[in-house]
């Protein structure tokens, strides 16, 4: 391989064949009490984050905003990475890459300008960190204690 188009055929043959992994991006949005936004997924039985799917070549950062402005026409900067977490495959499912990012706190006159915005969304609200627990499948609820955790501590969580 000693010109450039070779070694970009080989190199390219090469990424054609690594795994390819579902991505999603998720934000943790308080309000000025210390409640936390969830949203009702007309898709799913428990309530989440706000949040959604990486699309492909895209940051999982830009995707957590974007996913944000299309649902709830929500404009934040996501923050760091309070949490990441590699979810095994389950179901019809492949593996998957979840962050949570810091969404910041909401000042009351930004909380009123949330709209529902996508059908993929039945509703939302904001939530005793506590209450946002029982609202959540068991293993967002982990996250989220996580997430909140890392907010306290400064400390960016990793599981597998």
């Amino acid at each position: 391989m000693t010109d450039d188009e070779a070694c970009f055929a080989y190199l390219a043959e090469g990424n054609a064949k690594q795994a390819r992994k579902r991505v999603a991006a998720d934000l943790l949005i308080r309000d000025e009490d210390g409640r936390v936004l969830l949203v009702n997924p007309t898709y799913k039985d428990n309530w989440d984050l706000p949040g959604g799917m990486v699309e492909s070549n895209e940051p999982p950062r830009t995707a957590g905003a974007r996913e944000l402005a299309e649902e709830l026409g929500l404009t934040v900067t996501a923050g760091r990475i309070l949490v990441l977490d590699w979810v095994g495959p389950h179901g019809p499912w492949d593996d998957q890459l979840m962050f949570i990012f810091d969404g910041g706190t909401l000042s009351p006159a930004q909380v009123k300008t949330i709209r529902i915005s996508d059908p993929e969304i039945a509703e939302f609200v904001f939530v005793e960190p506590a209450e946002a627990t029982s609202m959540l499948r068991p293993d967002m609820a982990q996250r989220l204690a996580r997430a909140l955790d890392a907010l306290a501590t400064g400390v960016t969580y990793y599981s597998e």
